[in-house]
């Protein structure tokens, strides 16, 4: 009740500000949106809290609300931040160089409300079916809601027709969202227009905001200009700079050389616009100095130099889980529009990535806090004048590379000549996960160094997680850093599990404890169902953020049907070939944890079915059935105690995971340990 309080005042907040929304001079139809967008998410919200729970059972029914509603608190405030910024009343071209062209209002913040939703109206219907004195009142619930997770609704246009509103897609607010960017882009034009005529100065401002992507402007009009002012230097290197200009802050990239040969690359990147990727606002050149300079958005620091400044010896994982999951979704996400636009990195790591704090944010403090995070360091690479960022980052830069890249350049630490690609970016962010979960360096614990290690990464060694680790997300980290690369997912493939990861930590809070409950399914084998129903997401392309309503109903549903086989089978988790262990033999991969308190509440109705007695099995190997595949009877032992691993080893990739489409028996080859053999 509580976060219901405060979501309500930091809503009130916003509508006092909204009365002076004619004053919004900059993305003011994306402002109006946002506000609107809210006001229905709450609408909505207090409704179904209004049909499924009772006022008097606030103080020890509502448990499962209060982090989804925490965390609709927080978006909202991040929502009010944008409004704010947007109607300052400050130097009006600085604030029309930062904010006229990016997309944060759909892309960023309605993005993540929408995802948030999705989840609190679950976690009301949870509670409902726990709730309540009156039990005409908690069947009429469990009737409601497994009607409303029915297969007949898993289609796009029939989802939006019959849960458009409730889950903020009707067809009016999806028509918004694709116009309200449009229509504040024509609203800029025509306000730069009146004012081009003031000045020589404001003429050429005026150029820079209607000129066509990857013009190249004379360095004279930043730097001459009365207020520019270079501030200080950004980073180890020495070709970022922090400046003010027109009453903004903004990074300034420069380097030395001919212009000519990175036209092309300006002109692209120019056109690039995703909150989670770094823009390139303007780029300058001095044709007398040959120096080049790219005007950037401002952020603190690199995600290497952020886990180093807060990492301590007695904290040696930098983030809590959902906030290392949520900087894994913004870097996958800017990824998959990378992708979806022929752009490849080449150079991903955690030095590449940049990041700042959420000033927003309700945590404690900014290491607990979220961040917001950019990918930098996109093309401009292969200029002889400028440093490999990676190559400043560790001493072996090659542990970011995938293993097809270290075998085409021959050498390690040179990826510059090396053919970009999708699947090679993917194994880097494998490594950052790594980094990100483990606090780790991948491969710091070793010794091989150069050559000796490039051709162990080559021949499958990948770095070891700690046995503790969460094997949903050690599963998504292995599948990046598969050898094969047509084995590896796609970004957009990432981005949908994520969202789900995302989803079950913020419905389980006790992630961080010992016997934290584990998912009832193996994401990654939704997915690949998934892929069969909808084809088109197995294309990488970027979702349409109105889509991630109806991905998250999808998982749902399909979720709920897998718990419920894996009621009525007895034998895994999934109770499929597709189960999560199915593809893992019982040395490679762990049994999973019995189901605890938390993990019921996720499938209410699952917990009620009768588990029918286990299949007889022959030197703990089931016994064949006609007509059907062999299955891993896990179940027919208990699941052994989780301890600490005590030894250091490396392991083989290819032994711990199979291909994403695999029989579900598969014999462990010979080679290095896994992570159950660990224990």
């Amino acid at each position: 009740m509580e976060q219901l309080r405060k979501i309500g005042q930091a809503l009130g907040s916003l509508k006092c500000l909204m009365v002076f929304q004619d004053e919004i001079h900059i993305n003011k139809r994306q402002c109006s949106l946002l506000f609107d967008t809210f006001n229905l998410a709450f609408e909505v919200i207090t409704e179904e809290i209004k049909m499924n729970l009772s006022f008097d059972e606030r103080l020890t029914k509502w448990k499962a609300l209060e982090n989804p509603l925490r965390e609709f608190h927080r978006i909202l405030r991040e929502g009010e931040q944008y409004i704010r910024q947007s109607m300052e009343s400050d130097d009006w071209w600085g604030k029309a160089i930062s904010l006229g062209r990016n997309t944060y209002c759909v892309e960023f913040h309605l993005h993540d409300l929408l995802w948030c939703v999705s989840v609190v109206l679950e976690a009301i219907e949870i509670a409902g079916d726990i709730a309540g004195c009156s039990q005409d009142r908690n069947r009429r619930n469990k009737i409601i809601h497994s009607k409303k997770y029915e297969n007949e609704w898993m289609d796009p246009k029939i989802f939006q027709q019959r849960f458009g509103r409730e889950y903020l897609i009707s067809p009016s607010i999806c028509s918004r969202m694709d116009f309200a960017w449009k229509e504040d882009q024509w609203m800029l034009l025509e306000k730069v227009s009146e004012k081009r005529r003031s000045s020589k100065q404001e003429h050429r401002l005026a150029e820079i905001l209607e000129g066509s992507m990857g013009r190249i402007f004379p360095s004279s009009v930043l730097v001459a200009c009365k207020d520019y002012q270079v501030r200080r230097r950004i980073g180890s290197e020495n070709h970022y700079r922090e400046v003010q200009w027109m009453g903004e802050n903004f990074a300034v990239r420069h380097f030395f050389g001919e212009i000519e040969p990175l036209v092309s690359e300006i002109s692209l990147l120019s056109s690039l616009s995703h909150p989670n990727v770094m823009p390139l606002l303007c780029a300058f050149f001095d044709e007398d100095r040959k120096e080049c300079l790219l005007l950037t958005e401002l952020m603190q620091k690199s995600l290497c130099s952020y886990m180093k400044d807060i990492s301590s010896p007695r904290r040696r994982v930098a983030f809590c889980l959902p906030v290392a999951v949520d900087i894994m979704l913004q870097i996958a996400r800017g990824m998959e529009y990378l992708h979806s636009r022929r752009v490849y990195h080449g150079n991903l790591n955690p030095s590449t990535i940049l990041v700042k704090t959420r000033n927003s944010s309700s945590s404690s403090s900014s290491s607990e806090g979220h961040l917001l995070v950019k990918i930098g360091e996109i093309g401009l690479a292969s200029s002889k004048n400028l440093k490999n960022s990676a190559n400043q980052a560790c001493s072996d830069p090659c542990i970011w590379f995938a293993p097809e890249v270290l075998l085409e350049q021959g050498h390690e630490g040179d990826a510059c000549q090396s053919k970009l690609t999708e699947k090679a970016d993917v194994y880097s962010f494998g490594m950052i996960c790594f980094e990100l979960l483990t606090g780790k360096v991948p491969f710091e614990d070793g010794h091989l160094q150069g050559d000796k290690m490039s051709r162990n990464i080559r021949a499958g060694e990948r770095p070891l997680f700690p046995f503790s680790s969460p094997k949903y997300l050690t599963s998504l980290t292995k599948r990046c850093w598969q050898t094969d690369p047509s084995q590896r997912p796609s970004f957009s493939s990432i981005c949908r599990v994520l969202h789900y990861i995302k989803r079950f930590l913020l419905l389980n809070p006790d992630h961080s404890q010992p016997d934290a409950p584990s998912p009832p399914v193996d994401f990654f084998d939704l997915e690949t169902s998934f892929s069969r129903i909808f084809p088109t997401w197995a294309v990488a392309e970027p979702t349409s953020v109105s889509q991630v309503p109806f991905q998250m109903f999808a998982y749902r549903v399909m979720e709920r049907e897998k718990s419920s086989e894996s009621g009525s089978e007895g034998a895994s988790l999934c109770g499929d070939e597709n189960s999560f262990s199915s593809g893992f033999s019982e040395d490679q991969f762990s049994p999973p944890l019995a189901p605890s308190k938390s993990s019921a509440l996720l499938n209410p109705e699952a917990t009620r079915k009768k588990v029918p007695p286990q299949k007889k099995t022959v030197n703990g190997k089931p016994t064949k059935e006609s007509g059907q595949q062999k299955k891993i009877g896990r179940a027919a032992r208990p699941p052994p105690r989780l301890t600490p691993c005590g030894r250091s080893l490396r392991t083989n990739s290819e032994s711990q995971l199979p291909p994403l489409l695999t029989s579900p028996v598969r014999r462990r080859p010979s080679g290095h340990a896994s992570d159950s053999e660990v224990a």
